[in-house]
């Protein structure tokens, strides 16, 4: 896994671990998603319905594959080896990927502007600096927009074990104080 990736995990670790406890379980997933669904307020039902489900099968696919005692609960330790294993969370992972970022699109137009972006990446618990970085790092077009398009794919490298220099480098950067 190279360095990047690694950060990368850190990062999602902390993230995912929305409560502060010390470790992932299925409340942290119901908070995070009640947080990004609640910042998608003009998003419609059945986008909402598809990041909820995204979100649920993203902590069953973790539980199942990472809870390697079985209490429920994912520490740092049973997270750090494992989450970057295509093989085992690329479905998983696309599935967020198309979710989330189709939340980003309430009128379907497939782009997605600037405040909704950043709406939803603070609801997942991201930086604010972090965010406009990686947002410019996907070259929005003159009307400040990137294309859902876009955003799934940078979703889908941001958990690459193999990748550095991407995009979603950025929300991995020193944060702010």
């Amino acid at each position: 896994m190279r360095d990047e990736a690694a950060k990368r995990v850190e990062l999602v670790f902390s993230l995912f671990d929305a409560n502060g406890n010390g470790v992932i379980d299925s409340d942290d997933f119901d908070l995070m998603t009640d947080r990004v669904v609640a910042a998608a307020a003009g998003s419609g039902d059945s986008a909402k319905a598809a990041v909820r489900a995204a979100f649920r099968r993203y902590w069953t696919t973790l539980a199942t594959e990472l809870d390697t005692d079985g209490d429920g609960v994912i520490t740092v330790e049973e997270f750090r080896p494992f989450v970057l294993d295509p093989e085992r969370f690329g479905p998983t992972i696309a599935e967020f990927a198309r979710a989330l970022s189709a939340l980003g699109d309430p009128d379907g137009d497939g782009l997605i502007e600037r405040p909704l972006f950043v709406a939803l990446m603070k609801a997942i618990g991201f930086e604010e600096a972090n965010i406009h970085a990686l947002f410019d790092a996907f070259a929005p077009d003159a009307a400040d927009r990137i294309t859902v398009a876009a955003w799934a794919s940078g979703i889908e490298d941001y958990y690459a074990p193999d990748l550095a220099g991407i995009p979603g480098d950025r929300l991995v950067a020193a944060r702010t104080v």
